[in-house]
């Protein structure tokens, strides 16, 4: 294996631990208002998330850092040409990242209320974007012959990445769901997995379209039907776990759902880094890459450090392993005047 297909490979595994590891993240935010009877079961939903949500995001950073050293033409135009839905990402990460900083810094309903909107929307907008984003590299955009992406804003809007987004959309918030679930105890869980039972079934029929229309229409390589295979009976699965309630399954099989789609995409594009509609333009991991001596380096920090991190991310999340229950949540001032 050269150098470059290691590197797209390895590039596609941080994409898995980001969409694995954000995504019940973006399920949390997006659900904490729905699921809530009081501040104090929105206090209980941040509290899953709040040791480990900033460090899954890390796999973002590592992911845009490892396409910008080892291929910096494909980051340059998908940089340029996602620029705006991208741009809107990073702000709504920014803005969720804030509120769980400083929703609890005043003892007021409205300030409270205004930052769990903030959460809400910092979930729901990259949950949506992701998939759009996707989407668009495995079906092509318009690239010209100086690897200038040229289609605008609007050509990313097309119907297939919009059904994109809901995909991504569907799989988060049923990753969320089973999380919180798996995660709490009491009437809190109660509430929580009988919405992933609910969610479970739709996620999977909209999953299920999406890439039957991408393999189909879009995918470069046949053996890119053995992880669509996988990720269809982890979904059933899903359905499955959630009615038997079986928290735990449920979340190992809609994780490993997740970690399909995105084997699915970047076996799809392969050996395309990004795909143009015109072929002669596209993006490949040779005209792409950087130079043997840059990726042998990376490599060699790649095989000291990664294995350091996993090994404190996987500590991280057995030291916060436990259920919470409301019981748990000390009442604020408030709260106990108004008692």
């Amino acid at each position: 294996m050269d150098l470059p297909t290691l590197w797209f490979i390895l590039i596609a595994v941080l994409w898995i631990g980001y969409l694995v590891l954000e995504g019940f993240d973006f399920g949390v935010g997006m659900l904490m208002r729905p699921l809530a009877k009081d501040n104090t079961d929105r206090r209980l939903a941040i509290n899953t998330i709040g040791p480990v949500w900033d460090g899954n995001e890390v796999w973002l950073l590592t992911a845009g850092g490892a396409t910008f050293a080892a291929f910096p033409h494909w980051y340059a135009t998908l940089f340029s040409g996602f620029y705006l839905p991208l741009l809107l990402i990073l702000l709504a990460l920014i803005l969720r990242g804030v509120s769980f900083e400083y929703r609890h810094k005043v003892d007021s309903d409205r300030w409270r209320n205004g930052w769990d909107w903030c959460i809400a929307i910092g979930s729901w907008v990259p949950a949506i974007l992701w998939g759009v984003a996707f989407a668009n590299i495995v079906r092509g955009v318009e690239i010209d012959a100086d690897m200038q992406y040229v289609g605008g804003f609007w050509a990313l809007l097309n119907p297939f990445a919009l059904l994109g987004g809901v995909v991504t959309l569907g799989l988060f918030l049923t990753h969320g769901a089973v999380f919180l679930a798996l995660k709490t105890s009491g009437e809190y869980q109660e509430r929580a997995m009988a919405l992933a039972q609910r969610l479970a079934l739709p996620s999977a029929a909209v999953a299920a379209v999406w890439v039957i229309w991408a393999q189909l229409a879009y995918s470069r390589n046949a053996w890119t039907w053995a992880p669509l295979v996988v990720a269809a009976l982890a979904l059933v699965g899903v359905v499955l776990a959630t009615r038997a309630r079986r928290e735990g399954w449920a979340f190992t099989l809609n994780a490993v759902a997740i970690a399909m789609a995105v084997v699915f995409i970047f076996g799809a594009i392969f050996p395309n880094v990004m795909p143009a509609t015109d072929p002669a333009n596209s993006l490949t991991i040779d005209n792409a890459s950087s130079s043997d001596y840059t990726l042998t380096i990376m490599t060699w920090v790649a095989v000291v450090l990664v294995p350091v991190v996993l090994l404190y991310q996987g500590w991280s999340f057995k030291v916060f392993s436990r259920r919470l229950h409301r019981d748990q949540i000390p009442p604020q001032p408030s709260e106990l005047v108004n008692h």
